[in-house]
């Protein structure tokens, strides 16, 4: 007899099918034979099946077998959104702990390649302008500017920075030095400096369980967020110049003879869902979350506990059976948790960018340096843009969307390779004192 095409996707996810049906046993011994990462045809993994459905034997059986968290499905969410919707708080916490393992490991995986990248690479000093814009009107004058200085010398990076975070239109001013030192031990190769302060701290890659807790506390009380720049439609054309005889736009950027190029299809795509939070959590949201990101659950009232989010009442069990969800079209899969509240938004931005053929570092090498420095928020999406395919040259002035209203203007205004690097400049000042303070580590991850 034929197999049915239920039959079929069971045949060919067998781990998939063995959650659905809520059985430990079979997963426990398909988990030695199967790739536990492999997505079905709606991108769902076994761990996105698992936290779903509520099945919390086989969530612990996956993650303690290594399935990845940070994945996505075809709808664009990871096993930790679908848990938080969900709402039992013990498969949160475990989630944010095997992710956070997880991104330490990869970390560590490719840090000899990027170690000897550096050391490859010549010694330089570099200048990164970065101008805030806004097209809501008054916005732009209160806006930051900031020139981030970088000396790199051997493995060893220093950044200084007067734009300590920018997140939701708020800003932290500071005199920031941040030193990544390679040849370091892992524990010890972090170092961000306080120079008004004269503070240091060593940033640690293990988190308190105090602060997992108050990150699953804030994940549990707030939208479930998913931002991206959407790259897949975007096409460059050279920007024009003069009003009647039209000609290709070219300028120096400092030093550097840089060709002019308009970036068309670049759109920000932002989703938030909040079907976990009630209407009093909603009003209650933003004093929640003003509480614990100025660190006031650091210190217990009257030597209590700070009160945690309980789990939510699971959502009502699924009725949809295997064969259902096995014969879904892709894109298409059926509800099994609680009903969606979903709100998505796009907005399109025009964009420049200017590529030299001068500049002396290659989008490689500037990949690796970035790639030391990204625990700064706007660094990180500074990264995302330079791994677009870009034009020919080096992008020596860029326009990138931060957030759906404010726009950087990123230029690399000086760049000299030299040899003379003081290697000071990679160490703690002996007047310095470490940072008593050492719970806001989390800041710079």
């Amino acid at each position: 007899m034929p197999m049915t095409m239920a039959q079929e996707e069971g045949e060919k996810y067998p781990i998939h099918r063995c959650i659905f049906q809520g059985s430990v046993k079979t997963l426990s011994s398909l988990i030695k034979t199967h790739d536990i990462a492999e997505k079905d045809k709606q991108g769902n993994t076994p761990l996105h099946l698992a936290v779903m459905l509520g099945r919390k034997e086989c969530v612990q059986l996956l993650l303690a077998h290594g399935a990845p968290v940070k994945v996505k499905n075809l709808a664009g969410w990871s096993p930790l959104a679908e848990a938080i919707s969900y709402g039992d708080r013990q498969t949160i916490s475990s989630l944010v702990r095997k992710l956070k393992q997880q991104t330490r490991e990869q970390m560590e995986e490719r840090r000899p390649n990027l170690v000897a990248a550096l050391h490859q690479m010549g010694d330089f000093y570099m200048e990164l302008k970065w101008d805030f814009q806004s097209w809501v009107p008054l916005v732009s004058r209160v806006l930051p500017s900031d020139i981030c200085k970088i000396h790199k010398s051997g493995a060893s990076i220093r950044m200084d920075t007067t734009l300590v975070d920018f997140n939701d239109m708020r800003w932290e001013r500071g005199d920031i030095s941040f030193i990544f030192n390679g040849d370091q031990k892992p524990g010890h190769s972090l170092i961000v400096l306080d120079n008004k302060a004269k503070l240091f701290q060593r940033v640690r890659h293990k988190e308190t369980e105090l602060e997992i807790e108050d990150e699953v506390d804030i994940l549990m009380s707030s939208d479930i967020m998913a931002a991206q720049m959407s790259t897949k439609g975007i096409t460059f054309s050279r920007a024009q110049t003069g009003w009647i005889f039209r000609e290709d736009k070219r300028e120096m950027v400092g030093t550097f003879h840089a060709d002019f190029y308009q970036i068309n299809g670049m759109v920000l795509e932002s989703r938030k869902r909040r079907e976990h939070l009630s209407e009093e959590d909603l009003q209650k949201n933003k004093a929640i979350m003003e509480s614990l990101t100025k660190g006031s659950s650091q210190g217990f009232k009257n030597g209590e506990p700070p009160l945690r989010r309980a789990s939510l009442n699971p959502p009502p069990e699924s009725n949809i059976t295997w064969d259902e969800y096995a014969v879904a079209p892709p894109g298409q899969c059926p509800l099994l948790g609680r009903n969606l509240v979903y709100k998505e938004s796009s907005k399109s931005f025009k964009a420049t960018v200017a590529m030299s053929p001068d500049f002396p570092l290659t989008v490689d090498m500037l990949l690796n340096v970035l790639e030391v420095i990204t625990p700064f928020k706007h660094l990180s999406k500074l990264r995302q843009f330079v791994l677009m395919k870009l034009p020919p040259g080096f992008p020596v002035k860029i326009d990138i969307p931060i957030l759906p209203t404010v726009t950087a203007k990123i230029t690399f205004q000086e760049f000299a390779f030299r040899n003379d690097i003081d290697p000071e400049l990679f160490q703690v000042p002996s007047d310095y004192f470490e940072d008593p303070m050492s719970e806001e580590n989390h800041r710079y991850r």
